[in-house]
């Protein structure tokens, strides 16, 4: 429907495109909002035919303006506002547990909780004029919600600069500080995005699922405990058709044919 504040729409490729559809307000992430991503990203999670994820805006300027900031002064009580947070936290649990990968299309401002869920995401591509914030401090609040993915991706200096001024980094900013991977042209987003979303669509879907749980649990652990881990994986990645395959097609000169087990 076209009045859904979050579109979702599968491709013969196997890209699943998620976009935010509420220019009135920005894109702001209100209840509806969030509930809409968490279905959508859900549904892509669950359709064996998903095999790549894109989240984009239908909105010309703004990729998001963050969280409705409506609800800090809401009268409501302050139980049921802590409760109503819980949304981001399963989103970006969702997101970064997501089985397969994921790609941000950004154009135009990525603020505040938006700069977030992009975080939570494996790849972001931006136009040359989106830009990156965390304005949170200028109108008397903190980017609590995203502050743990914000230093996941940025170092550390970079990143309390970014919390602590509030300003907004261009595009190239925000590519020499880590968050973003490629910046092109905004008339070229569309096309660069869908480089990358075919070519991993096109990778093979168990060996994506073993080496994304991998690249997640492996980021906290302590040396040892991560080699010995990544050994096993490879292990069971070493079981899988699809390596066989792989390797076969590799020697062949073919493409591969995935069996996704």
């Amino acid at each position: 429907m076209s009045d859904d504040v979050v579109l979702y729409e599968l491709d013969e490729s196997g890209v699943a495109t998620i976009t935010l559809n509420d220019p009135d307000t920005r894109n702001a992430l209100a209840p509806d909002m969030l509930g809409g991503l968490i279905s959508a990203f859900e549904r892509a999670r669950e359709e064996d035919g998903a095999r790549c994820v894109v989240l984009a805006s239908s909105h010309e300027k703004t990729f998001s303006s963050g969280a409705n900031l409506g609800g800090f002064a809401a009268d409501a009580p302050l139980v049921q506002r802590h409760f109503g947070s819980e949304r981001f936290v399963g989103l970006f649990k969702l997101i970064g547990e997501l089985p397969k990968p994921t790609i941000v299309a950004a154009d135009g401002h990525v603020l505040a909780g938006a700069l977030g869920i992009a975080l939570a995401c494996d790849l972001i591509v931006a136009s040359e004029r989106a830009s990156f914030g965390t304005p949170e401090i200028n109108v008397g609040t903190f980017p609590f919600m995203i502050m743990a993915l914000i230093y996941r991706n940025v170092p550390r200096k970079k990143a309390t600069e970014l919390l602590l001024l509030g300003e907004r980094w261009s595009a190239q900013e925000a590519l020499a500080a880590g968050i973003v991977n490629k910046v092109v042209p905004a008339q070229e987003l569309d096309a660069a995005v869908g480089e990358w979303a075919s070519k991993l669509a096109g990778k093979s879907p168990v060996i994506m699922r073993l080496g994304k749980e991998a690249m997640r649990r492996q980021l906290d652990m302590a040396l040892d405990d991560a080699l010995d881990y990544l050994r096993a994986q490879l292990t069971l990645a070493m079981s899988t058709q699809d390596i066989v395959e792989g390797v076969s097609a590799f020697f062949e000169k073919r493409e591969p044919q995935w069996k996704g087990r």
